[in-house]
Order: structure tokens, then C-alpha cells, then sequence
């Protein structure tokens, strides 16, 4: 599972709300530290780093009965009632939305091979894969890749903070949660234009993006919710395990060539 589509992350106002209603509640919904004679039970407190737990749960239920009452219906309709084709046409045109971001933090991270892969797949699938609809760009050699500022941070040197769990976003940390909010201001297309068929068309695509992600682990978040003995404590670790290795990957890639399929 990625970052961008494992866990559905909607708009920027459930991240602001869900950091404003974590920090207050972290006053008085802490969790207790276990006594400090007993070593394994220190050890898997400090390993999760939710100190805010008691809160985090209760979002965590909140977000879940949203899930069962709204989403996961709209993801199972999405996922019977519209034929696999269109739904991968409708994922390519919204990561494809989602370009100018991610090449945003790629020059942020100093990741010149990256930058030249998303500044090319932004020119060839908008134009010879019709604004999106087809990833033409990655049948000629450049591949797709995650980046956000919460990422560009992490490269920077920030550390993750405390587990946080937002309400409408789901799993994260403080310092993905400010990226996520950046991010969400920061984009070019919530910048263009004015009236209600703009905002509309910002809707859509909101809703859109948060179907198209929940409709894509399906499977995954109902094996969990079906086995897992914890589903909170698992989801919290597989989140962190998934977005751990996105930033190892990107930290990793130390390529400087120019960006042509024949220089891979």
C-alpha cells in the first residue's frame, strides 16, 4: 500500500481540524507511560510513539463509522459498477492532477532524475495521454513515484513526531500532517479560476480521489478489519512500515543523469 492510496486523505480542513482536535486533546487524553522496571513494555511504547493513543482510538472509531456509512458502499459501487478500464482512466487523470505537486517537492528534495521523470510524464500524459486518461509516459520509460512535502521534510531532517490519527485523512504523524496541509494550499489547481462550476469541479475531485482510493484496498482494509486482532495497532504499523519506505526510496535514488529512457 502507498501513502496516496492505501488510506483515503481527503482535504486539507480534516487535516487542520484533525491537528487542532489531536493537540487539545492531547491535554487531557494521554496515554500513560508503563512503569519504567518494565523493559519490554518501555520498549514497544517508545516503538509506537502514540502517546496520544486514547484520542487517536477515538478518531480512529470515528473515521471507521464513516467508512461503513459512507465510503466503503461508494468504493464497493465504484468497484462493481464501473468496468475496470474506466477506473483505471479516472486513477491515471487524477495522479496526473497531482503532478505539479509531486514535481514541486521532487526539485524541493534536490532529486534531479525524479524531477525530469514527473516533469516528463506531466508533458506526455497530458498531451498524447489525453490530459491524463492514459499513462503513456510510463510504457516510455518513466515511471511513476510518490513525493510530498511531508517527504521533501523527511529528507530535509524533520522528524516524524507522534502518530496522529486525522479525522476524513487517517493515518499519519505531525510532521505528514503539516506536509499534507502545505501541500493541499500549495496546489496550482486550487489556485486557477473562481465561481461555482470551478468549486464544483473541485468537489468532484475531491470525491473522486477519495473513492478511487478507498475503492483500490478493498481487499486489504477488510482482511484487516476481518483478522486483525487490533485493526488501530495494525494499521498504525503497516502506515508507518509503507511510509517509511517511500522515503528510503526517494532518499535512496541518487541518480543525476538526464531523465531519457536510453540513460536508465
Amino acid at each position: 500500500m502507498t501513502a496516496r492510496t492505501s488510506l483515503p486523505r481527503w482535504t486539507n480542513l480534516g487535516c487542520l481540524l484533525g491537528l487542532v482536535l489531536i493537540l487539545s486533546g492531547a491535554l487531557s487524553a494521554c496515554a500513560t507511560p508503563p512503569p519504567a522496571d518494565d523493559a519490554d513494555a518501555v520498549a514497544d511504547y517508545q516503538a509506537a510513539n502514540d502517546p496520544l493513543e486514547p484520542t487517536n482510538r477515538v478518531l480512529f472509531a470515528i473515521n471507521n463509522g464513516l467508512d461503513v456509512v459512507i465510503l466503503r458502499p461508494l468504493a464497493l459501487a465504484y468497484h462493481y459498477g464501473v468496468p475496470d478500464t474506466v477506473r483505471s482512466h479516472t486513477h491515471n487523470l487524477l495522479v496526473n492532477l497531482g503532478t505539479p505537486t509531486v514535481l514541486a517537492n521532487d526539485m524541493l528534495q534536490g532529486k534531479p532524475r525524479r524531477a525530469g521523470d514527473t516533469l516528463m510524464r506531466m508533458a506526455i500524459n497530458t498531451t498524447v495521454g489525453v490530459v491524463g486518461l492514459f499513462d503513456v509516459a510510463a510504457d516510455w520509460g518513466y515511471p511513476i513515484h510518490d513525493s510530498d512535502f511531508g517527504m521533501t521534510l523527511a529528507l530535509w531532517g524533520m522528524p516524524d513526531g507522534v502518530f496522529l490519527m486525522l479525522p476524513l485523512v487517517g493515518p499519519s504523524n505531525l510532521r505528514d500532517g503539516v506536509g499534507f496541509a502545505a501541500d493541499s494550499v500549495a496546489d496550482p489547481l486550487g489556485w486557477i479560476g473562481q465561481g461555482e462550476a470551478v468549486t464544483d469541479l473541485r468537489l468532484v475531485r475531491i470525491g473522486l480521489g477519495a473513492v478511487d482510493a478507498r475503492e483500490r484496498v478493498l481487499t486489504e482494509l477488510d482482511r484487516i478489519n476481518a483478522q486483525a486482532l487490533d485493526p488501530y495497532a495494525t494499521i498504525r504499523s503497516l502506515s508507518r512500515q509503507n511510509r517509511q519506505a517511500q522515503i528510503d526510496e526517494a532518499r535512496g535514488d541518487t541518480r543525476a543523469t538526464a531523465p531519457w529512457p536510453a540513460a536508465k
